[in-house]
């Protein structure tokens, strides 16, 4: 597993290509992720903010980054918690201002305790501050606290900057396209959903509730070396499916039901985002099988314009035609085709985008649109796909229809020819879905 770890001279080249971007005397400011409390004393897991961990891959909680371009001392400064032997007992081992210099590269490293004497230093002076200013607001009260100082000392001929950036447009339209090694970590992330998924499939039998299937997913998640879900997993029987963020799990699975899976892991950071809709008895029912197959098609149809050339919105117009047309051919929907998509006749049964950038965030940073125009795919971005058909228990519709809520995702990454799906490995047409059970 630690083969795929992202080095350090790719974090580097990170920085480097960020700080070309910023110019000539400006800085910019990273704060780490907060420690969360979940009740009492007892934290929620750590998890590093992933613009920090993105340009470090330090970890440790309450550290600052601060880069500036052609510094003459060092363009990366870390601040970061002292080593503490008597903390470090409670709570592990801290690399220290000089373990980040020597492991993870900095040019200069401080104690975070100092960060109210050093920093306002580096401001002074500089022109530009990049900062994702909403993000943290106790931080952003102390970036705003260093530049009063800063200002309060303009009589003496102290400059404050005279222009913050937002940090976020720079560094994200970096993070949107993938390197190779970002594309092993995520294809390593998506091969361990995939047999969480095969896993959950193959277990599942009427009776058993919703929480224990998860428990299938987790277990196969960290037997594979994933340490943790990229997200809360929905694990959605009967009539839950068609509950978008159903994420109880909590209800026993019935033989007559489909049970919607959406589940992904985090590996090394990088997340995988994976559905699958399959039979509790082994065997879809005929309106179970008319219903999945049209979100089947829907996704092959979308999948055909995940590739350079294509812009953001074809996928989804692809999906929508093939879905639109499916529930009229059911009877579902009573109008023609070109009339059920100019009034949107399908949103009560397809109410959701078919997809979203997916990286260090299951749905990760990059804009949809530039200049008002729908984002060209690119090799090296990466997007889920996925459709889905959920027609509510209270529809008036054939109750053969009500109740069924069914959702396939895969997650691809733009080549230069066209796509690659990274979670190929799951299982999805009816035969092989069947074959599993």
């Amino acid at each position: 597993m630690k083969a795929l770890s992202i080095s350090q001279q790719e974090f580097k080249r990170r920085r480097q290509l960020l700080m070309a971007q910023m110019g000539e005397n400006s800085l910019a400011i990273l704060p780490s992720a907060p420690i969360r409390i979940r009740n009492r004393d007892v934290e929620y897991p750590y998890r590093q903010d992933s613009d920090f961990y993105y340009l470090s891959g330090f970890t440790e909680a309450d550290s600052v980054m601060v880069l500036i371009p052609n510094r003459k001392h060092g363009e990366y400064i870390l601040f970061c918690q002292e080593r503490d032997l008597t903390q470090e007992l409670w709570h592990g081992r801290r690399y220290g201002p000089e373990g980040v210099c020597k492991y993870f590269g900095a040019d200069d490293a401080f104690p975070i305790n100092d960060i109210d004497d050093i920093l306002p230093g580096l401001i002074e002076g500089r022109e530009r501050l990049y900062y994702a200013m909403g993000c943290y607001p106790e931080f952003d009260r102390s970036i705003l606290n260093w530049v009063n100082q800063i200002k309060a000392k303009a009589r003496s001929g102290s400059h404050s900057p005279g222009e913050f950036v937002a940090l976020d447009h720079l560094l994200h339209e970096q993070r949107l396209i993938k390197s190779a090694h970002e594309i092993k970590l995520m294809r390593r992330a998506a091969e361990i959903t995939a047999k969480a998924h095969i896993r959950a499939i193959s277990t599942c039998q009427p009776g058993m509730y919703e929480f224990q299937l998860e428990s299938e997913i987790l277990h196969e998640f960290m037997m594979e070396g994933s340490r943790s879900h990229a997200y809360p997993s929905i694990v959605a029987g009967g009539d839950n499916a068609c509950v978008l963020h159903y994420n109880d799990n909590a209800m026993k699975l019935k033989k007559s039901d489909l049970v919607l899976i959406d589940a992904g892991c985090e590996f090394d950071l990088y997340a995988s985002d994976v559905t699958r809709t399959f039979p509790v008895s082994g065997k879809f029912k005929p309106a179970q099988k008319a219903l999945y197959q049209i979100v089947l098609d829907a996704q092959i149809a979308a999948l055909e314009f995940v590739k350079p050339g294509c812009h953001w919105n074809e996928p989804h117009e692809a999906a929508v035609r093939v879905i639109t047309k499916g529930l009229i051919d059911l009877g579902i929907i009573k109008a023609s085709l070109k009339r059920a998509i100019a009034k949107e006749l399908y949103r009560p049964f397809y109410m959701h985008r078919t997809g979203h950038w997916l990286g260090m965030d299951v749905h990760d940073v990059g804009e949809y649109k530039v200049n008002d125009k729908w984002r060209i795919f690119e090799p090296g971005m990466v997007l889920t796909v996925e459709p889905g058909i959920y027609i509510s228990p209270d529809y008036p519709c054939a109750s053969k229809w009500q109740g069924i809520g069914i959702r396939i995702e895969d997650d691809a990454v733009v080549t230069k020819s066209g796509h690659d799906i990274l979670s190929i490995g799951a299982p999805k047409t009816i035969a092989d879905i069947e074959a599993l059970r």
